[in-house]
């Protein structure tokens, strides 16, 4: 039997030291030990919480300890990071139980003395909670230490939204994601598969706005899932499920997916066609494409065929080739920080500045292969205009052979009036999405 908070030590080491995923470190711990549900909470509650509050958990922990948190060895930063969210972020986890353990930790992995050091900065915490406080002069500041988010991104969006709207998207990023699924319809229906979920003890319910989408609000490991295991479903996020319905694929055409990876969107894509055609996968990392395939196999897909190409060469591969090409870009994220928590201390604001040219490289990529009366849709999980409305601006300002479609008419449930949709996590409730149609003229 493991112990969580030494699994917990360790994902937030391999996160902060290693540039690891949160969730895939995670769930590697989770198959590795044996816990019980209670530690398994425990121990989400400790990484994802550990994880997203650690730009607030070093500026805290910097107000007990005497010399630079990088002068402090990794696992022992670590040891420290986690200790610091349970005494100021669990209120029921006893204040000995947590020196008790810290300190058992430290003598595991350093000496006596580190352990002696370790053993005083959580007293320290607890008995001197006042130095913790956050500074009251400056609101946006207060902001950033009080969700975890770095300053840069919290100025930014009161710049862009104002302060009360970007407090709503701070604090909707520190809400628990729920884990949404695809239905594989060439498989089973939505309500065939729900109920099946339900039969299995998932708490779940249908998707509003995805009509192959279902929400998961209460599920044990994924891993046991039979839908998942035998292609009935596909995780993935409810919002992207929208990116395939505007892109509108038919049976028998051929489709590019131009930054497919990890794949979600090329295999409902696929799905979407009935199985029926041709869909291009591509990506630079051969690796990641591998992914893709597997997945498809799992689905039951045989149209999807993967290529290790860059993006910003494809349009010369396949010039006026495509029915249909979809530029789902990478982009700085921000719209998605809720489900991907170690994200928030790898961002940085020369991104902002430095992808869109990347952005409109790929776009005009995509749109050199797309065939005359072809569609063309750009997408990327931002809510930066720079990223989003701007890019598809400066696109259409150079290209009068394409017109902006409708594409909020294109959504597959409720209908949106928006020639360009901007999904807002405190408007929509969803993740941070962009979506825009283009139609090459006939």
């Amino acid at each position: 039997m493991g112990n969580p908070r030494e699994s917990a030590a360790k994902i937030v080491c391999a996160v902060f030291e290693k540039d690891a995923y949160a969730n895939i470190a995670l769930a590697n711990e989770l198959r590795k030990n044996d816990y019980n549900d209670l530690d398994r909470r425990f121990l989400t509650e400790i990484v994802y919480g550990s994880v997203k509050m650690g730009i607030t958990l070093d500026w805290i922990l910097q107000k007990y300890v005497n010399r630079p948190m990088k002068k402090i060895p990794p696992m022992i930063r670590a040891i420290l990071r986690i200790s610091a969210y349970q005494v100021f972020f669990m209120d029921k986890v006893p204040i000995s139980a947590v020196c008790n353990e810290a300190v058992k930790l430290t003598k595991k992995y350093a000496h006596q003395g580190t352990a002696g050091f370790v053993n005083a900065v959580v007293r320290a915490m607890d008995r001197e909670r006042a130095k913790a406080k956050f500074p009251d002069e400056d609101k946006v500041e207060v902001l950033s230490l009080s969700t975890g988010h770095p300053l840069w991104i919290i100025k930014r969006w009161t710049e862009l939204y104002g302060f009360e709207e970007a407090k709503k998207l701070a604090e909707f990023d520190n809400t628990e994601p729920i884990l949404s699924v695809r239905t594989n319809t060439l498989k089973i229906t939505r309500d065939e598969l729900l109920q099946k979920i339900r039969n299995a003890g998932i708490e779940a319910a249908e998707s509003k706005i995805a009509p192959e989408g279902i929400l998961i609000t209460k599920h044990g490991a994924l891993d046991d899932t039979e839908a998942l295991q035998n292609g009935e479903a596909q995780v993935q996020d409810e919002s992207s499920m929208l990116v395939a319905h505007v892109l509108s694929p038919k049976e028998g055409e051929f489709i590019i997916d131009l930054c497919a990876a990890p794949g979600g969107k090329t295999t409902h894509i696929a799905t979407l066609m009935n199985n029926k055609g041709k869909v291009l996968a591509t990506d630079i990392y051969s690796h990641k494409l591998v992914r893709i395939e597997e997945n498809a196999k799992r689905l039951g897909i045989d149209i999807i065929e993967t290529k290790e190409i860059d993006g910003r060469e494809l349009g010369k591969l396949y010039e006026g080739a495509a029915d249909r090409v979809l530029v789902d870009a990478p982009c700085s994220g921000l719209g998605v920080l809720r489900r991907r928590p170690d994200a928030r201390s790898k961002k940085n604001p020369e991104m902002i500045n430095e992808l869109p040219k990347l952005q409109s490289e790929l776009l005009e990529s995509g749109a050199r292969a797309v065939k005359k009366g072809g569609v063309l849709v750009y997408s990327t999980c931002t809510i930066e205009p720079k990223e989003n409305e701007e890019v598809a601006e400066a696109f259409l300002s150079a290209h009068d052979e394409f017109y902006l479609d409708d594409t909020g008419s294109f959504f597959p449930i409720t209908k949106r009036s928006e020639k360009q949709v901007q999904l807002l996590p405190t408007k929509d409730g969803t993740d941070g999405f962009f979506i825009a149609r283009f139609v090459r003229k006939g």
